[in-house]
C-alpha cells in the first residue's frame, strides 16, 4: 500500500513536470542529471566502467567528463517523459524532428522491424512512430513489479496506439502473430538480456551477450529491418529521430554474423553520439566461462 501511494505521488509529480517549457525541463532535468552523478556512485561506476572499456583511447579525465555530461542528459530524459507520457500530441510534433523514411512500414508490403539502440531517447522514438506514420506497432517490454508503475507506463508509452504491448514475461507467440499479420515491430535489443537465444559477439572489442532472436525473427518472418537512432538536442529544441534506409543484407544465414554486424552499427552511432547512450547498463554483466566480472 505504502508503496502505492509513493507511485501515486510520483506520478502526479510527473504530470504537473508536463506544463513546464521544454528549456525550463531541459535545465531541471541537467541539474537532476548532477544529482545522480554524485549520488549515484553505483551507477556512475557501472558508466565508468563501460565507457572505459568501449572508449579505451580516451584519457581518464575524459571519460569521467564523458560520463559526468551522460549523467546529464540521462536525467533529461528521464524528466522529459512527462511530455512523452502527457503533452499533447501538437506539442510533441512540434518538438520531435524527424529524419528520414518514416512511412516505410505504411508502404512496404512486407513487416518492418524498427531496430532501436538504447540511446536515452529511445522512448521518443517510440512516441514519433506512433504520431508520424499510420500503421499501429508492437514491441516487448518489462513488466514493473510495481501495478501503480505498470499501468502508468503501459499508459504513457503507448497512448497514441491501439496494439497492446507484448511483455517478456509472455509467450512470444501472439507478437509473431501480430507480425504477421503485417503489424510493424518496435525492436531496441541492444541490451544484455542473459545468454537465452544469445551469443557472445564482439561489441567495442569485449565478449557481450547479444540476442540472436533480431536476426532470427526477421530471417523467419521476411521482415524489412529499418534501424532507427534517437537523440535529444540541446536546450529546448525537442528531440531527433533519425529513420535510416533499410539494411539489404540483413539478416543473413548466420544470426551470430547479423548480431556483431548490428553491434558494429550501434558503435558507430555511439561515436557519433557518445554522451547519450545507455550506460548505466551493464552490457557485459553476462561473460563467458571462466571470464572474470568486469563490474
Amino acid at each position: 500500500m505504502i508503496a502505492n501511494a509513493l507511485a501515486r505521488l510520483l506520478l502526479a509529480l510527473v504530470w504537473l513536470l508536463h506544463w513546464l517549457p521544454l528549456p525550463v525541463l531541459a535545465a531541471l532535468g541537467r541539474g537532476l542529471g548532477r544529482l545522480l552523478h554524485l549520488f549515484g556512485r553505483q551507477r556512475r561506476r557501472v558508466a565508468l566502467r563501460n565507457v572505459e572499456l568501449c572508449l579505451p583511447e580516451r584519457s581518464q579525465a575524459e571519460r569521467r567528463a564523458l560520463v559526468r555530461e551522460h549523467f546529464q542528459w540521462l536525467g533529461r530524459s528521464l524528466l522529459e517523459r512527462s511530455l512523452l507520457w502527457h503533452a499533447s500530441a501538437e506539442r510533441l510534433k512540434r518538438l520531435i524532428h524527424i529524419e528520414g523514411d518514416v512511412h516505410l512500414a505504411e508502404r512496404s508490403e512486407r513487416s518492418v522491424m524498427w531496430l532501436v539502440p538504447h540511446f536515452l531517447a529511445v522512448d521518443v522514438a517510440g512516441t514519433a512512430v506512433q504520431l508520424f506514420q499510420s500503421k499501429d506497432g508492437c514491441n516487448i517490454y518489462t513488466a514493473q513489479s510495481n501495478p501503480v508503475l505498470d499501468q502508468a507506463l503501459r499508459r504513457g508509452r503507448y497512448r497514441f496506439s491501439n496494439a497492446a504491448p507484448f511483455t517478456r514475461q509472455q509467450s512470444a507467440l501472439p507478437m509473431v502473430r501480430a507480425i504477421k499479420r503485417g503489424m510493424p515491430f518496435f525492436n531496441p535489443a541492444d541490451m544484455d538480456f542473459g545468454l537465452r537465444d544469445a551469443a557472445f559477439v564482439p561489441f567495442f572489442g569485449h565478449p557481450a551477450a547479444t540476442l540472436l532472436a533480431p536476426s532470427k525473427l526477421a530471417r523467419s518472418l521476411d521482415m524489412v529491418v529499418q534501424p532507427v537512432v534517437a537523440e535529444i538536442l540541446p536546450g529546448g529544441q525537442g528531440w531527433r529521430i533519425h529513420f535510416m534506409p533499410p539494411w539489404t543484407d540483413w539478416p543473413t544465414d548466420d544470426p551470430e554474423a547479423d548480431a556483431a554486424r548490428m553491434n558494429r552499427f550501434i558503435e558507430a552511432q555511439i561515436r557519433r553520439l557518445p554522451a547519450q547512450y545507455l550506460w548505466v547498463h551493464k552490457r557485459f554483466k553476462t561473460r563467458p566461462e571462466g571470464a572474470p566480472p568486469v563490474y
